[in-house]
């Protein structure tokens, strides 16, 4: 089983169904297809709580690209995976209001950083 640790801001829509994906940088081991995933709010806190099990769907390679002075250069890019609405559509199934709430998200917790290289991970409904 792999856990991951989300946000407060996040357990409203990872509850409601309707945030069904989260985006990490690469690390030793991601979930892969067909694993359990334990999802946390505040882990390694007091506060800690489990907001959901979910079998893990999709892990898919995923770039990020954040330029405030050409907007048209920004985007997703996630090969052989297409995204249906969007920017807007990922960053609502993401669990952001729109791609600027995503991006001021970004911005705000990682500063300077205008490409994100990582991975997309993908689960189904809670357990």
């Amino acid at each position: 089983m792999v856990a991951y640790s989300f946000k407060a801001r996040f357990v409203a829509p990872i509850q409601a169904g309707t945030k069904r994906q989260t985006i990490r940088a690469d690390r030793k081991r991601h979930a892969k297809p067909g694993e359990q995933l334990q999802l946390y709010r505040g882990m390694r806190t007091k506060q800690c709580e489990l907001i959901g099990r979910a079998e893990c769907l999709q892990v898919v390679k995923i770039t990020i690209l954040f330029d405030d002075a050409d907007p048209e250069a920004e985007g997703i890019i996630l090969p052989g995976f297409g995204f249906p609405g969007g920017l807007n559509g990922f960053a609502i199934a993401d669990g952001f209001a729109s791609w600027a709430d995503l991006k001021a998200f970004w911005r705000e917790n990682h500063p300077g950083i205008d490409e994100f290289q990582g991975n997309l991970i993908m689960w189904g409904d809670l357990g």
